[in-house]
């Protein structure tokens, strides 16, 4: 039986020390990971890295710190995702052996949660459409940068075939300012709004987070009355309140990552911690900004420009094969996502 050793690892703390501007200051320590570049094992934090800490704008996902919640929560919860990571894992072997048909295009119905405080907060239908745009583009390989994947990861850059539609758009009035982690913004009950059929729709809740948090998803196999992404209004789609350096969609393209299966490409942990995919590099850390190429952890070239590092959203533009196989293993007959493909679009 496949170990899940992801569930045993200490998921790295989402928050920043407060930066103390002494000249002898050569380097901030961020709990439970660093900042590129690094040369050995130990952080090395550049002028530049430093510079973004103290503009907080660095991309801050809160899906990993919430599924280690659930998993102290739930107590069935966590057999529930180790049957469900050992059906991923025979299906991309039935895959690659051609014992299993590959999937045709699926189609994805979209139901966007705006809840708003201002009228900023309760952004445009073009802002919302542009995010579907953008998670078209990315997740079928047509989004315009992609020609800047680098060489030596050329023939692993993939598409998932995914076609997302927006069914509709809910619009909440609220006096809350934000709405934190906890779920709160999902229940009509807490003045959010409740779930739309989440087993084949995926559900979008646009508010205030706060925390500095862009945005969590919520992996398959949890409950499924608060199944989807949560995005703060700012770094939803590319144009109306969208604000630099994440305003090219990716946040949305990232949550939804996590929401078909994906970790995150570091595997939050060190040089021994994994995310599932055997075709993505390892890394020990997240990287930040945009970082230059070659970027090197754990002796081998990052691969900082996939949808699931931590970089603006400028500097993202892969998927590979391997996160591909393991996003349609969702979508298969025993997934825990088959009934997308109910779905005739």
């Amino acid at each position: 039986m496949l170990l899940y050793h992801i569930l045993e690892s200490n998921i790295m703390k989402q928050k920043i020390l407060s930066v103390i501007l002494l000249s002898a200051v050569s380097m901030i320590l961020l709990p439970g990971h660093t900042h590129y570049k690094k040369e050995s094992a130990d952080p090395q934090i550049t002028t530049e890295s430093l510079t973004r800490v103290q503009k907080d704008s660095i991309r801050k996902c809160y899906t990993m710190e919430l599924f280690e919640k659930h998993l102290s929560r739930i107590p069935s919860m966590r057999s529930r995702i180790e049957g469900i990571e050992n059906r991923c894992q025979a299906y991309i072997e039935g895959l690659r052996s051609g014992k299993i048909d590959d999937l045709h295009p699926i189609f994805i119905p979209v139901v966007v949660h705006v809840i708003y405080n201002n009228e900023v907060e309760n952004i445009s239908d073009a802002q919302i459409q542009s995010q579907i745009d953008v998670l078209n583009q990315d997740f079928n390989k047509t989004n315009t940068d992609s020609n800047q994947v680098p060489e030596e990861f050329l023939d692993v850059a993939s598409d998932i075939k995914l076609n997302f539609k927006l069914d509709r758009i809910l619009r909440i009035s609220s006096k809350r300012a934000s709405w934190g982690t906890n779920d709160q913004m999902k229940f009509t009950s807490n003045g959010g709004s409740n779930a739309i059929e989440p087993r084949n729709h995926l559900n979008i809740w646009v508010c205030t987070i706060g925390g500095g948090i862009l945005g969590y998803a919520q992996f398959p196999g949890d409950n499924i009355n608060t199944d989807g992404v949560v995005i703060s209004s700012q770094y939803f789609g590319t144009e109306g309140s969208a604000q630099a350096p994440f305003n090219k969609g990716r946040t949305g393209t990232h949550e939804v990552g996590h929401w078909l299966n994906l970790r995150h490409i570091w595997g939050d942990g060190n040089c021994t911690k994994d995310d599932f995919v055997d075709d993505t590099p390892i890394s020990g850390t997240p990287n930040y900004g945009c970082p230059n190429y070659p970027t090197m952890h754990c002796d081998s070239n990052d691969m900082t420009m996939n949808y699931m590092d931590y970089v603006d959203d400028a500097c993202m533009y892969m998927f590979t094969k391997g996160q591909v196989e393991r996003m349609k293993a969702v979508f298969a007959e025993n997934g825990p996502r088959k009934g997308f493909c109910k779905n005739q679009g």
